[in-house]
């Protein structure tokens, strides 16, 4: 039997990712949509066939779903999980967990208490290519410098709310750059020292105040070292980590991984150009999830760590000095 999902909003990610992604699914199936924009919600409702909601509480009451995909914007995501927290339906959220350290400890007891399963949204961890790269690490021997890189280009950096901090609760680096944070934390796990340079000055007189540009400095006691770029104004589009070892390198880009030896011969590559949809990998992952057939590896006690990286981003700037993550827990 197939479990019963919901989508609570209906923007760019839900269109582009979540919708086709639970219509693929061969274990979940569509039974409700919600969001605040009427005219969005009646045209989506209408031509999937499903009843819509505009409160995301009359979306639990009525249909009462196994779990529901959130994908609102960042200020209004704590109170859609706590409505499904203390309706007891599960949770697939839209990256970023929470918008701070505070919010995101606050919602791991919400969910908790509520006896719910809540896993965050990262289809990089589903995609081979990207799992494949730990392996690839323990053959160049000590890796001691690492610098990643994403960029692409938007017109207008402060559009809608993702340029005020008041509703995003940051820029790129707590939104876009939350992809590559999670690999760095994936890979290597929380760095002992941050710190962050960031600007709202791409787009003069633009009128945000959310960062569309982050160079981050980074360290381990390890003796492994280096840097994150991100930005939504850079151009052309870019993803990429590189990470140096003692014997050799590793290359990660969006569609392939490299090992390569010191004079920068490949010795290894894994390629994916037929890779099925992640979004519904993902989807029937947490469907096993919720059946007790595989551990939840993106819950809220995982996503602490990023909640205390990006804090540490943020708090240089007034500090004035390198942050230890584990600070702000």
């Amino acid at each position: 039997m197939k479990r019963r999902a919901a989508i609570i909003g209906l923007g760019h990610q839900a269109a582009e990712d979540h919708l086709p992604g639970l219509l693929g699914s061969s274990r979940a199936e569509l039974v409700a949509v919600c969001d605040t924009n009427p005219d969005i919600l009646h045209e989506r409702a209408d031509a999937l066939g499903v009843p819509g909601f505009i409160r995301a509480g009359d979306l639990l009451a009525e249909t009462a779903p196994d779990f529901v995909i959130v994908s609102v914007p960042h200020h209004a995501g704590r109170a859609v999980i706590e409505e499904c927290a203390a309706a007891g339906v599960h949770v697939l959220k839209e990256k970023p967990f929470a918008t701070s350290v505070e919010e995101a400890c606050h919602l791991a007891g919400v969910c908790r208490k509520g006896q719910v399963e809540l896993m965050v949204t990262l289809q990089r961890r589903f995609n081979p290519i990207y799992a494949s790269v730990a392996g690839m690490l323990d053959q160049i021997g000590a890796p001691f410098l690492i610098g990643g890189h994403y960029s692409f280009h938007t017109p207008n950096p402060g559009a809608g709310w993702r340029g005020d901090l008041v509703q995003a609760g940051g820029g790129c680096i707590l939104d876009m750059g939350y992809h590559l944070i999670d690999l760095l934390l994936w890979y290597f796990g929380l760095p002992n020292r941050v710190i962050a340079e960031f600007s709202a000055t791409a787009l003069p007189e633009g009128g945000y105040d959310a960062e569309d540009t982050a160079v981050i400095q980074l360290g381990y006691d390890s003796g492994l070292y280096g840097s994150l770029v991100l930005s939504r104004w850079m151009a052309p589009k870019t993803e990429f980590m590189r990470v140096v070892g003692t014997t050799g390198s590793v290359v990660l880009t969006k569609g392939a991984v490299q090992r390569l030896a010191l004079d920068g011969t490949v010795v290894e590559e894994l390629t994916r150009p037929h890779a099925p949809s992640l979004a519904t990998a993902q989807i029937d992952y947490f469907c096993r999830v919720l059946a007790g057939e595989r551990p939840n590896v993106s819950g809220p006690e995982q996503h602490l760590a990023h909640a205390a990286f990006i804090a540490s981003c943020y708090e240089p700037k007034t500090a004035g000095r390198y942050i230890d993550p584990k600070e702000m827990l």
